[in-house]
């Protein structure tokens, strides 16, 4: 299996979408990139993203990236609907250079790519959302509103 960290805002709409992508087998929320080891800190140059676990032979990096393109504004820097800040920002973050390279491709091959704003960088530090973030919309699906996300692509994946 393996992990790849998806940065598109806010991480309840990207966890809640990307979970359902054939191939993916486990999503978590958590924050990428940032200097702190706690979730209880400041602000500490994270951006909110998802790790997500999934198998390489039934999915890609292209594939991810796909649905990733599809509910995110490629353009925008450090914003995504409602959300504002560098810890909104768009990212793809990796250990595995092979994912990054896929990444780059993917993007390089975009007839738009001079102008999308997403970050393609190598994965230095992660950690895990508290409990109350994870499957949060899940859990909380009233809350829905509060995310980017457009939910009527949802369905394509989830049925």
């Amino acid at each position: 299996m393996d992990q790849i960290y998806l940065a598109g805002g806010c991480l309840w709409g990207v966890q809640e979408f990307i979970k359902y992508v054939p191939g993916v087998l486990d999503t978590e929320a958590g924050r990428a990139n940032g200097s702190s080891s706690s979730t209880t800190s400041e602000y500490d140059g994270y951006a909110e993203c998802v790790k997500v676990v999934f198998d390489p032979q039934l999915t890609s990096v292209s594939k991810l990236m796909d649905a990733l393109f599809e509910i995110i504004d490629p353009y925008s820097v450090n914003q995504q609907g409602p959300d504002i800040g560098l810890k909104y920002r768009t990212g793809i973050y990796s250990q595995n250079d092979q994912h990054l390279l896929e990444a780059k491709r993917y993007i390089q091959q975009r007839k738009d790519a001079d102008k999308i704003q997403l970050e393609v960088l190598p994965l230095t530090h992660y950690i895990p959302s508290d409990d109350e973030h994870q499957h949060h919309l899940t859990h909380h699906p009233e809350n829905h509103h509060l995310c980017h996300i457009p939910w009527d692509l949802l369905h394509k994946y989830k049925s």
